[in-house]
C-alpha cells in the first residue's frame, strides 16, 4: 500500500481504500475513496497542509482537489491553533469561523465553540438548523428568535455582516410571534395581527409584552370559536403564572375582532 493508504472491505465484498495521517501524535482520518491513488492523493494533501509551507486557510480552500473541504479547515486549524476539531472551524484570537462552504464563513463568539465542535450547521432554504435531540432546531432559536423571522422585520445584523453571528451583533427586533414594532414620531409601538384569512389586527398596544399576552388571547379566542389552526404560543419568561394570569385576564379584546370571528366561523 502507498504511504497514508489502508485497504478495508465493505459488507458486501466490495474494496475500498481509506486514508490516514498522524500530526502531533494525533491520528486523523482523511477520508474513504475508491481508488488506492485517490487514498493516497489525500495523504500528500493533508500532509502539505500540516508540514508544507505555511499558507492561510484560503489558498488550501481553492488549491486542493481530493479533500472534503471541511477537512481542510479542520486540517489547517490544527495546524494553526493545535487543537482538532471535527467541524469546519478556525479559531481566531476572540471568536471562531465556521465554513458551512469555502464561500460561506459564519462568525460565532468563542462561547459557542462546545456547542459548534460537535454540533454540525446545515442550511436548507436560505434557513441554517442543527440536528438537537433527534430535531432539526432553527439556528436562530439559540438567539431568542423564533421560528420564520425575517431578517430586518424580526432581527437585524449591527454591523451589516449577515454572516456574523457573534452575540453582539444580532438585534433582536420582535421577539414574539404576531408582534411588529413600530415607530410612529419618535415613540415605539407594537402592533399585534393574528394570521386566520390573511392577517387580521387585533390592536396595538405600549409595551411588547402585553402586545404578546394580546396576540395569545386572540388566538385562544380564535381556537375557541373554531378555527382549524395550530397558532404558536408566546411563551413571557420574565412574568411568573399568575403575573401573567392577571395581565391575560384585564386585557380586552376588541368586539370588532370578536364579531368577525363570529361571522366567519359562528358561535364557539
Amino acid at each position: 500500500m502507498l504511504p497514508g493508504v489502508y485497504q478495508a472491505q465493505k459488507k458486501d465484498g466490495q474494496i475500498y481504500y481509506r486514508s490516514n495521517i498522524t500530526y502531533l501524535n494525533k491520528h486523523i482520518s482523511l477520508g474513504s475513496f475508491d481508488t488506492e491513488d485517490l487514498a493516497h492523493r489525500a495523504y500528500l494533501e493533508a500532509n502539505q497542509i500540516l508540514t508544507g509551507e505555511n499558507f492561510p486557510l484560503e489558498h488550501f480552500l481553492y488549491d486542493i482537489s481530493v479533500l472534503r473541504f471541511e477537512k481542510i479547515v479542520s486540517l489547517v486549524n490544527f495546524r494553526d491553533n493545535h487543537i482538532y476539531i471535527k467541524t469546519p472551524i478556525y479559531l481566531h484570537a476572540n471568536y471562531f469561523s465556521y465554513y458551512l462552504s469555502p464561500k460561506e464563513e459564519y462568525k460565532f463568539d468563542i462561547d459557542d465553540l462546545f456547542f459548534y465542535s460537535s454540533h454540525k450547521i446545515m442550511k436548507r432554504g436560505g434557513h441554517l438548523f442543527f440536528n438537537e435531540y433527534g430535531m432539526q432546531t432553527n439556528l436562530l432559536s439559540r438567539y431568542g428568535i423564533r421560528n420564520f423571522a425575517v431578517s430586518g422585520r424580526d432581527y437585524d445584523f449591527a454591523n451589516g455582516d449577515t454572516f456574523d453571528y457573534r452575540y453582539s451583533n444580532i438585534i433582536v427586533i420582535n421577539r414574539y410571534y404576531g408582534v411588529t414594532s413600530v415607530e410612529k414620531q419618535g415613540t415605539v409601538r407594537y402592533e399585534v395581527s393574528v394570521h386566520i384569512n390573511g392577517n387580521y389586527k387585533i390592536g396595538t398596544y405600549e409595551t411588547e409584552t402585553i402586545a404578546a399576552i394580546a396576540y395569545n388571547k386572540a388566538a385562544d379566542y380564535a381556537a375557541a370559536y373554531g378555527v382549524k389552526k395550530n397558532f404558536p404560543e408566546n411563551y413571557i419568561t420574565e412574568l411568573s403564572a399568575a403575573e401573567y394570569a392577571k395581565l391575560y385576564s384585564e386585557l380586552k379584546v376588541s368586539r370588532k375582532y370578536l364579531q368577525y370571528l363570529k361571522s366567519n366561523f359562528g358561535e364557539p
